[in-house]
């Protein structure tokens, strides 16, 4: 199979985790969605990253199908429970820190605008829910080791790969002094191979 994408997104990243912890094998394609003549649109109609195109040639998309797809491809590491009330939960963990990763990534692209055509009060309102988020997550966590509590799930594949994007494009907020938990729960999963592997460069 092979898994289109780049090191800078955060949805890549995400599913680069997943297939390491699953122990995977796979063609990483580095391709971005930006470039006029970019190959993303004829796998992907939304010209989205990432893209995992099976064996088959069945391209799926987006992140959360792909990680889901990649988890039951093998027994091994699961990292969803079965159809159940943990499973919601695994799954309200993605939803919440994929909404941190629309916020920030919203908030830097507005950046990137010439200044005299972007808006601040837009980037002010999407870091907002970033803070917002973190703060619920860090509730949320409390004194658990991990998201679900005793062992590392999707969810904490999730959250680390947006606190992770954040210490990429936004050194400035300083999540780690106001939730210490949080960042407890980030440097135990940077010691993984899966997360020091796929630390986000340009």
């Amino acid at each position: 199979m092979k898994l289109i994408g780049s090191y800078t997104s955060p949805f890549v990243r995400k599913v680069r985790i997943v297939l390491a912890e699953k122990k995977i094998d796979y063609e990483f394609v580095i391709e971005s969605p930006w470039p006029a003549d970019s190959k993303v649109p004829d796998v992907n109609p939304l010209g989205k990253i990432p893209v995992l195109v099976l064996d088959d040639e069945t391209a799926l998309f987006d992140s959360r199908v792909i990680v889901e797809y990649v988890d039951n491809a093998s027994p091994n590491n699961k990292l969803f429970p079965g159809p159940n009330r943990e499973r919601m939960e695994v799954k309200r963990w993605e939803a919440l820190a994929d909404g941190v990763l629309d916020a920030a990534i919203a908030a830097m692209l507005e950046r990137k605008r010439p200044a005299n055509e972007h808006s601040p009060e837009w980037i002010t309102r999407q870091l907002a829910k970033v803070d917002r988020a973190l703060s619920f997550m860090a509730g949320e966590l409390g004194e658990q080791a991990y998201c679900m509590g005793t062992h590392i799930s999707l969810a904490d594949i999730a959250v680390g790969t947006a606190l992770g994007y954040l210490c990429f494009r936004f050194p400035e907020i300083n999540w780690r002094e106001k939730h210490a938990n949080l960042a407890k729960l980030y440097d135990k999963l940077m010691l993984r191979p899966s997360f020091a592997d796929t630390v986000p460069h340009d």
